[in-house]
């Protein structure tokens, strides 16, 4: 999902800055709220020096009213700057789903989930960093350089040629520098990060087999390197850090004393009054403010750009399958498949296949596991899309139905029922977004698995654990096979529906699909010759 080579800082931040086009006004509110906040603080270093040198007591309230106005204005832009970015946080959060949902499950099979969990939660969260804290400082420390160069060039102009290159130096040369150093390390940062969570992840979902097997000290062992290496990767950017500040801190010595010492020599050659060298030398030091706020961004900009180029990569994933809308509506009047060709990358599933499922009838698909079972009624459901051939619904090609069409006429009950951690009902009430406890009762008594939830201590409302590990395989199968028949679609396909039953727990899941499904067109793929008993007509793979 992410691209192997990063694009450009300046190129992530343009699309990330893109992202603000709803909150402008707000945006340019805090820009000003910065400028004059950092003008009032420069101006109490001025106004101070010029008070010394007159000798007058009559700026102080000048002077007070200037600190509280700082205050106020720094408030306000800070407050401003993170409503922002918690704003688009939640828009970005908006996109990131969207397209999990648009890309799935084609784009998704087999990815790395522990990746995924680690760009939607802390590589959108260090965004937070680039809205808040990088947007908004690099217009301020812009306009209020600017400004400072003004007035330190009315007051001498060379002096402020100086200011320019010193403003220029540190906020731009130095933040430049360190973030081409330590861009890649930054990138490298954000995938172990990933890959760190990915390791948990799969630790935690085998933690049983961990136990039985004693692969707890191997596994301990796998973590301790994870962590170490990133580790080592936090302190070489916590060196390049060290250096980038130690670096703006000299510049700026050298900057403010060599304004010192070419004010005092000019005012010397009398160039320029005492006043004016002693303003400008104190604007000078004064002003490296907002170009400090803008140099220190680098120390963690290169971890917001590796993120935000983890989050733009997967908001620019093409989808393989994209989804259909704007089509005549369709009644499902049977399906077939014609001369399907299909693979997953290399390996070749489906070749010259070729079945018709009537409407109305119970068509088998037996054969071994690997054989392409299940990819069949991925194409069917258009999770997948054929290399070649033709998958129809009503005569009409599946990539021409209304995905929405598609849906409400198609129940899937896959081999692996996932259970969201969550109550029984809810998790039944999948099936059909809305619907009463009666309707959930009623879609349990037809799966046969009504009669265990009402021996659980809280029937319908107990809790399932996560990923239903509470509950047996058999349980879980049978509650997938509940959400089906409440999704009530015509087309019912049904994946190793009993793989998981006994002969007798599938005889009765059996019979009871035989006697609930009234006129649906059900597809019932197994790989066990009992099952095919149901079978109107067989076809083998």
């Amino acid at each position: 999902m992410e691209q192997k080579n990063r694009r450009k800082g300046i190129v992530i931040m343009g699309c990330l800055i893109g992202l603000v086009k709803p909150l402008l006004p707000i945006m340019c509110l805090v820009i000003f709220l910065g400028v004059v906040g950092y003008l009032c603080a420069i101006s109490l270093t001025i106004l101070a020096g010029y008070s010394l040198l007159h000798a007058t007591g009559n700026l102080a309230v000048l002077l007070v009213v200037l600190a509280v106005l700082r205050g106020i204005l720094h408030y306000g832009e800070q407050y401003c700057n993170h409503f922002i970015a918690f704003k688009l946080l939640a828009i970005i959060r908006h996109k990131v789903f969207t397209a999990l949902r648009t890309l799935s499950p084609a784009k998704l099979e087999g990815r790395d989930k522990g990746n995924l969990i680690s760009i939607i939660t802390s590589d959108i969260e260090l965004l937070e960093v680039f809205y808040a804290h990088t947007i908004s400082p690099v217009a301020i420390a812009v306009l209020t350089s600017l400004v400072m160069v003004c007035f330190i060039g009315y007051q001498y102009p060379p002096a402020g040629v100086i200011a320019l290159f010193g403003y220029l130096t540190v906020g731009v040369a130095i933040p430049v520098w360190n973030g081409k150093r330590g861009a890649v390390d930054g990138m490298k940062f954000r995938r172990s990060f990933g890959d760190l969570n990915s390791f948990i992840l799969d630790s935690l979902r085998g933690l049983d087999e961990t136990i039985q097997y004693g692969q707890g000290r191997d596994r301990m062992e796998q973590m301790d390197e994870h962590s170490g290496e990133l580790s080592r990767m936090q302190k070489k950017l916590n060196r390049y850090e060290a250096a980038q500040s130690s670096l703006t801190n000299l510049c700026i010595l050298l900057f403010s004393f060599g304004m010192l010492f070419f004010m005092v020599r000019n005012c010397q050659n009398g160039n320029v009054t005492y006043d004016r060298m002693l303003i400008a030398t104190i604007s000078m030091m004064g002003s490296f403010g907002p170009v400090v706020a803008l140099s220190n961004l680098s120390n963690n900009l290169n971890q917001t750009l590796a993120s935000g180029e983890r989050v733009l990569s997967l908001l620019e994933e093409e989808p393989r399958v994209k989804e259909v809308s704007g089509q005549e509506s369709t009644v499902f009047e049977g399906a077939s498949a014609e001369q399907v060709y299909f693979a997953y990358e290399e390996e070749q599933i489906l070749k010259d296949y070729s079945i018709d499922i009537p409407k109305g009838k119970v068509v088998g698909i037996h054969g071994a596991s690997g054989s392409g079972k299940s990819s069949l009624l991925k194409l069917l459901m258009r999770f997948f899309d054929a290399d070649s051939g033709r998958i129809s619904i009503s005569e009409k090609e599946i990539g021409k139905i209304n995905t929405a069409d598609l849906r409400d006429m198609e129940s899937y009950v896959t081999q692996e029922t996932y259970l969201f951690h969550d109550s029984i009902a809810n998790n039944i009430a999948i099936g059909k977004p809305g619907v009463s406890r009666e309707e959930i009762m009623e879609a349990a008594k037809k799966a046969s698995i009504h009669d265990f939830i009402m021996t659980l201590p809280n029937g319908y409302d107990t809790e399932v654990g996560e990923l239903g590990d509470t509950l047996s395989g058999g349980e879980r199968q049978r509650i997938g096979i509940a959400r089906a028949f409440l999704h009530d679609a015509p087309f019912l396909l049904l994946d190793e529906p009993t793989s998981n039953l006994d002969s007798l727990n599938e005889g009765i899941i059996l019979k009871s699909l035989k006697e609930e499904r009234g006129d649906k067109t059900v597809v019932l793929v197994s790989h066990r010759a009992s099952t095919m008993n149901f079978a109107d007509q067989i076809y083998e793979m």
